[in-house]
Order: C-alpha cells, then sequence, then structure tokens
C-alpha cells in the first residue's frame, strides 16, 4: 500500500542541488520521495531523506549505481512492492566533464555516455514497464545547454546528453499514447551548487540579481510537468537565467 495518497516520486541522481530541490519539492507536494545515489554516497542521501521526514515529509535513500541494469531493475520492483505505485520518476544523472579531443579516452566516453545517457534509457525502460499497465504517469529526463550544443572540450557529455535527450523525444511518441507523460528540462546556465560555489566568489551576489539558477526554482517546473492536464502536456522546456545568452 502506498504510504500517500499521491503515491510515489522516484529521483534517479540526487545530490545537494537540484536533485536535492526536485526530492523536496515533490515531498512538499505530497509525494512519497524515493532517491537514489551511489552507493559510495549513501550517508549524504541517507541524511537528505532524513531531513525530508523531519519537515514533515516522506522519504527513502536507496545507493544504486543506475548504469547497471540489473540494478535498477531491482530498485523499481522494490519500490513497487514496498512503498507504493510510482507516479513521477526523474532521471537526474549529470556527468558534466571537460576534456578535449585528444584528452578523452575510451573509458571516459564510455563511462560519460553510461551515466548520462544508457542510464537515463534504463531509468525509463523500467518506469514505463509499470506505468504502461496502469495508464499513467510522468517520466522527465534533466537535460543541459549541452543537450542541444556541443562546447570546445565536451564532447563526450555534449553526445550523452543529446543522446538522452533523442531518447526522451521517442519515448514520449511512443508512450504518450499510452497516458504516460515524457518531458525534457534543458537546465541552460550556472546553478547554485557546490560547483558553482567553488570556482566563483560572487555567488551570493549572483543569486540576489536572479544571475544563475536556483535549485528551488528548477524543482518547480517539474511539479507543473507533472501536474499538466494531458490536453495540453509539454514535452520540452528550456529554463535559464534572464540574462543568460542564448
Amino acid at each position: 500500500m502506498t504510504e500517500t495518497s499521491k503515491g510515489v516520486c522516484l529521483v534517479v541522481g540526487v545530490g545537494d542541488g537540484v536533485g536535492g530541490a526536485i526530492a523536496r519539492a515533490f515531498a512538499a507536494d505530497g509525494y512519497t520521495i524515493c532517491m537514489t545515489r551511489r552507493p559510495r554516497h549513501q550517508d549524504q542521501l541517507e541524511a537528505l531523506a532524513a531531513d525530508i521526514r523531519q519537515g514533515g515529509g516522506r522519504a527513502r535513500a536507496y545507493g544504486v549505481d543506475a548504469r547497471q541494469e540489473v540494478e535498477m531493475v531491482a530498485l523499481i520492483d522494490r519500490i513497487e512492492a514496498e512503498v507504493g505505485p510510482l507516479e513521477v520518476v526523474v532521471f537526474n544523472i549529470g556527468a558534466n566533464v571537460r576534456f578535449g579531443l585528444v584528452e578523452t579516452t575510451a573509458q571516459v566516453f564510455s563511462k560519460v555516455w553510461e551515466m548520462a545517457c544508457f542510464a537515463g534509457f534504463l531509468t525509463a525502460r523500467e518506469a514505463a514497464r509499470v506505468m504502461v499497465p496502469r495508464g499513467r504517469g510522468t517520466i522527465l529526463f534533466t537535460g543541459a545547454s549541452a543537450s542541444l550544443r556541443g562546447k570546445d572540450g565536451f564532447g563526450a557529455f555534449a553526445s550523452a546528453k543529446a543522446g538522452l535527450r533523442a531518447a526522451a523525444q521517442s519515448a514520449a511518441r511512443e508512450l504518450g499514447p499510452k497516458g504516460i507523460h515524457v518531458a525534457h528540462i534543458v537546465v541552460d546556465g550556472a546553478i547554485d551548487g557546490v560547483f558553482t560555489r567553488s570556482t566563483r566568489g560572487d555567488v551570493e551576489d549572483l543569486l540576489a540579481a536572479d544571475h544563475i539558477l536556483k535549485p528551488a526554482d528548477i524543482a518547480a517546473n517539474y511539479v507543473w510537468l507533472h501536474d499538466q492536464p494531458r490536453s495540453a502536456w509539454t514535452h520540452e522546456i528550456d529554463l535559464r537565467p534572464w540574462v543568460e545568452s542564448w
């Protein structure tokens, strides 16, 4: 039996930034949150789950490598059996690394693709497996500037994110007529978080002027997409600060 009347939201790839904000947003909207991160980060994920519960929400943490088929199959089966029916599944793994073309090894390229594209395919496939028989559900993919264009030094990341976008488009065309809303969110610009704060010293000023993306504001759009009536579904949106160049 589900723990909440709204059902379960699974967020694959939860850190301290966008993933955590998405989890908090859906928890505040009444969903039981299931979150994944690689096992080595289990302690941080458990701390976030505990914080959500302390605030009155429902949250569970799972140490999972989303690139591993057997682990993703087992995760979906476990959630469906122990927590409740999945209403929303969010794929939020990034893998944003920079290497020049000559410096990009086959291992780096393959790993980035596995994290940012293949894992998204596995997530969507397993979500569809349980959602299609019910004729409802939402699958959301986090994209990036690299989903649309490849920049200097980001060949591996851009190819993976572009592949994820194409997979999302195909899934939307296949699953939409079956009642499953599939959407891709292009997050285009610097995001407040550990990475940005480690590379810039003016983050507070940028936040005050709305010059960088705020994770909570990004997350609000995920909830909005899930709540859209099916007579007017959005497949793709892009989110950027008002001063960000196109």
